[in-house]
């Protein structure tokens, strides 16, 4: 993450290592590298769970047998834990059985086996393990405008599994992973930490472009001999950068790195290539898109974050089940991950972290802020307080470009913990994350019920109708008017006319 010590660290890191203290984190690019430092870092998952949240259910199974090894089975479990584990819809998982049934018996490799879990997340996400287990989250689903578009993923996908490129990516991720291990335990010269990390990693970038463009050049043809719309993959790759493009800030914080872009970059040039792709197969047979019944069975399907597992509206988030919510400062863009709720104010110029831990009874929360798991903090800083009836402690820690306020509330037998960075601490900084940390309260019964997620409704569009007109139909999302366009595949001059089949969110 750079090439200086700095202050924070990771606990969960430490947990897993005994009482080993993490190394402080390097000189930050931008804020969201702090939280992505920070305790862990964010992974690929749009969900916050306490600490003693329990297992997620077994994945449903689709016909094909898949053989899993205890490895993968373990992976499959870590898998379904991170992203809120599987969204049980019938209608879904019929579509996509059939789906993959068409596209396995026009594959040269009938004999794979695929299993397709459909995960409880918003997030826009779909990848493959070596064994032909295949997943891809709701939110991917919900963002599709017909079958053919959710063919291009599943079949780019399978094209990983039938190109062995998933049992090369865990070599090359355990590759990673060793190297790090041995940069970070080896080596006191940081700025050789930084460059053999960085090396790493760029190799493994390079490599995955390479597999991307074959995956799609696979997934494409295997598609259209499914008789698929070939040209599905190219418009769903630029879907899916207009949808990036609408949930990013203006600040370093880039969400899509929470998202199937990460690893699959669509760029230009990429589209161009499932483009070209496409134009080699022009038989009328492969122009199936089948959009109204793919429409008919998104119809209802959550959309963005499921209330049960917590959900940001605005600055504010809310955990309907943990029973808590808070309101973040004048300026905060949230983001709900597996671990953390983390937030970037707009610039860059502070950041935040908001997580739970479990600390004994026994050791009080003025003693766990100074007991190393963060560097560098100052002791005689350390303050013991009460938030709206809870006990609590902060306690400020210093890093060479970013000085840190650090909140502990004590709720039950977990401890919440509020971590505010800033490039320059001021009074007002201060009291901006004091108020943040005052408005955390326990939810009513009444907010509590009232937590409902947000779900896609396929309308019939009306004469008059127009896409700013219904655009105020939809509740609890930003940037309505252009959210209803990227949902539906509309460019910024396209119209919609009445008797049109079109999503809108709504509450």
């Amino acid at each position: 993450m750079g090439t200086k010590r700095r202050v924070i660290a990771t606990a969960n890191r430490a947990q897993q290592q005994g009482t080993r203290r993490p190394r402080a984190v390097a000189s930050v690019v931008g804020a969201c590298l702090i939280l992505g430092g920070l305790l862990g870092g964010c992974s690929d998952s749009t969900r916050f769970q306490s600490a003693a949240a329990p297992p997620a259910p077994s994945a449903a199974k689709f016909p094909k047998p898949v053989v899993q090894s205890p490895a993968a089975e373990r992976e499959h479990e870590r898998i379904l834990a991170t992203y809120g584990g599987v969204y049980d819809d019938p209608k879904l998982e019929a579509l996509i059985g059939k789906t993959v049934d068409r596209l396995v018996a026009a594959s040269d490799h009938p004999e794979q086996g695929y299993r397709v879990t459909i995960l409880n997340s918003g997030a826009v996400n779909a990848f493959a393990l070596p064994t032909g287990q295949l997943y891809v989250t709701r939110g991917l689903i919900a963002l599709a405008g017909d079958t053919s578009e959710l063919s291009s993923v599943l079949s780019h996908e399978m094209a990983h599994v039938l190109a062995k490129h998933a049992a090369i990516r865990e070599d090359q991720a355990r590759q990673a992973a060793l190297v790090t291990k041995v940069v970070t335990d080896m080596s006191d010269d940081p700025d050789l930490t930084a460059l053999a990390l960085a090396k790493s990693k760029m190799t493994m970038a390079s490599f995955s472009r390479a597999q991307e463009f074959e995956a799609d050049e696979i997934g494409v043809g295997l598609s259209a001999k499914a008789h698929f719309d070939p040209y599905g993959a190219a418009r769903f790759l630029s879907a899916m950068e207009r949808n990036a493009a609408l949930k990013a800030p203006q600040s370093n914080f880039d969400p899509r790195s929470q998202d199937f872009l990460s690893s699959h970059p669509a760029t230009p040039d990429r589209v161009q290539n499932a483009q070209t792709a496409a134009r080699q197969y022009t038989s009328p047979r492969a122009s199936e898109t089948d959009r109204d019944e793919y429409l008919s069975a998104i119809d209802n399907i959550v959309y963005g974050e499921d209330p049960s597992e917590g959900f940001v509206r605005g600055r504010r988030f809310l955990h309907p089940k943990l029973g808590f919510t808070f309101t973040a400062p004048e300026g905060f863009t949230l983001e709900n991950t597996a671990q953390a709720v983390v937030g970037v104010r707009d610039g860059g110029s502070q950041a935040m972290r908001f997580d739970v831990v479990r600390v004994p009874a026994e050791q009080t929360l003025g003693d766990y802020l100074s007991s190393g798991w963060m560097e560098n903090v100052d002791k005689s800083s350390t303050e013991d307080l009460t938030v709206n009836g809870f006990p609590a402690a902060t306690a400020i820690a210093h890093g060479e470009q970013w000085q840190f306020r650090v909140y502990a509330l004590r709720v039950g037998s977990d401890v919440y913990r509020f971590i505010f960075a800033a490039r320059q601490r001021s009074n007002e900084s201060d009291r901006s994350f004091r108020e943040t940390v005052n408005s955390f309260r326990r939810l009513t019964l009444a907010e509590i019920q009232e937590a409902r997620p947000l779900r896609i409704k396929i309308i019939n569009v009306q004469p008059g109708d127009t896409v700013e007109s219904l655009a105020h139909r939809m509740a609890g999302v930003d940037r309505q008017a252009e959210r209803l366009r990227v949902i539906n595949g509309l460019d910024a001059k396209a119209t919609i006319k009445a008797r049109d089949r079109i999503k809108i969110v709504v509450d």
